[in-house]
């Protein structure tokens, strides 16, 4: 379904009640997608099966179902007037049922490309002659004879399932032939895409709005840290990045946006490399069709947050170029920060003890953004903590201050 005109917060909804927007998906990036919607005006749905989920406790109705529950879609487009999703691997064939009657955004089809990442990296080679930006050298495997025929040259290199990845998982390391046969066979010889390792020398990532009238406007490229194969830490201010592989990150992801015609929130995340002349080049990894954990920053450091462009394209609002007003870090908060360092299974089955957030949020500049999830465990996204300032310095000397109160990790230099 497309959207004739605007949803403007507090007018008159399918229902007969103010205009209501749905998100499928009750983490934490739907439960501050409801946070900007309510801030707006707008009545919020969450669906999701988890009574608990961090979304469904602060919204104004929670659908406990599944994803694909037939009923619970039905009551979904009954009390909404346009539906987003949270995360890339909401079914995509329950996002074209809901875009029967009502406007979705992203669509279904845009959704389906991120969810495959053969579909995703034909996608990216497709936008390459636009952009300039391609994605690493590859291999598809689905067969036996797909696996014997891979190029030599792809390896060493990266074995990922094409489906369900996420945070490092799915994924392996490969350096022969005998490693790759084995490495597939161990993930049941599901689909796979093999990634020639490249040499790695920073990670950054692009988010764009894009409204259904074409209009796409691109928030500062962010600089990131995984460890472990997740988000760690995001960097955003003048010289985090080179300013030219900047623009570049930017204009590849206009590309990719348009040539999908996409509507929403879109992540693209990329690699800086080295080749081996020793010129670096960007190498485009991965897109998340919504709102990205290297984004949280925009909540305090800019004038326009990822949440808020959300609603705004979802609704079909103005979307202004967003401006960031402080440099700023984004430090993100998992599980293990609840446990002591080092401790042993028997002593994390213990209760946990709270971070020293009194310590943390007496530095300037510290904005702690916790997801209300009722119980933390190791790796399991719990909050971010933003940090800003007046200038770099004192951004980067803040937020070593932070670490070191957390036990992180230091900043690099």
């Amino acid at each position: 379904m497309t959207q004739s005109k605007p949803l403007l917060p507090g007018g008159p909804s399918v229902n007969g009640q103010q205009v209501t927007l749905g998100v499928m998906g009750g983490g934490q990036l739907g439960r501050m997608f409801v946070q900007a919607a309510q801030a707006m005006g707008y009545f919020t749905v969450v669906l999701d099966p988890d009574p608990a989920s961090p979304a469904g406790l602060i919204s104004h109705h929670h659908i406990k179902t599944a994803y694909d529950d037939e009923q619970g879609l039905a009551q979904l487009v009954q009390r909404c007037d346009a539906i987003t999703t949270e995360f890339e691997n909401v079914p995509a064939a329950a996002l074209a049922t809901l875009a029967k009657q009502r406007v979705v955004a992203p669509s279904a089809d845009c959704v389906a490309v991120a969810q495959d990442r053969a579909k995703e990296k034909s996608h990216f080679e497709q936008c390459a002659s636009l952009s300039g930006v391609a994605p690493a050298p590859h291999a598809i495997i689905t067969t036996d004879a797909a696996l014997a025929a891979v190029p030599a040259g792809l390896l060493p290199g990266i074995l990922k399932t094409t489906r369900m990845g996420y945070d490092g998982k799915g994924q392996v390391r490969v350096s022969t032939r005998e490693e790759l046969a084995a490495a597939w066979d161990a993930l049941d010889k599901v689909p796979c895409v093999l990634e020639k390792m490249l040499k790695l020398r920073a990670e950054c990532s692009v988010i764009v709005a894009r409204g259904a009238d074409g209009q796409v406007v691109c928030f500062p490229v962010q600089k990131n840290t995984h460890h472990d194969g997740i988000l760690a830490l995001t960097e955003v201010f003048e010289g985090a990045m080179d300013a030219t592989l900047a623009q570049r990150a930017q204009a590849s992801t206009v590309a990719i946006a348009n040539h999908l015609r996409y509507v929403g929130v879109l992540c693209v995340e990329y690699f800086v490399v080295e080749n081996p002349d020793g010129a670096l080049d960007l190498v485009v990894n991965e897109m998340a069709p919504r709102p990205h954990n290297s984004g949280h920053y925009t909540q305090n450091a800019c004038d326009l947050s990822q949440f808020e462009a959300q609603v705004r394209a979802l609704a079909g609002l103005p979307l202004p170029t967003p401006r960031q007003h402080s440099p700023a870090t984004m430090v993100n908060l998992l599980g293990d920060l609840w446990f002591e360092p080092n401790a042993t299974r028997a002593q994390a089955s213990r209760q946990p003890v709270s971070p020293p957030w009194g310590a943390v949020l007496a530095l300037p500049g510290t904005h702690l953004h916790l997801y209300g999830k009722l119980s933390a465990r190791p790796a399991r996204k719990m909050g971010h903590l933003n940090i800003t300032g007046d200038s770099v310095a004192q951004v980067r000397g803040t937020t070593a201050q932070v670490l070191a109160l957390l036990g992180l990790p230091a900043l690099e230099a």
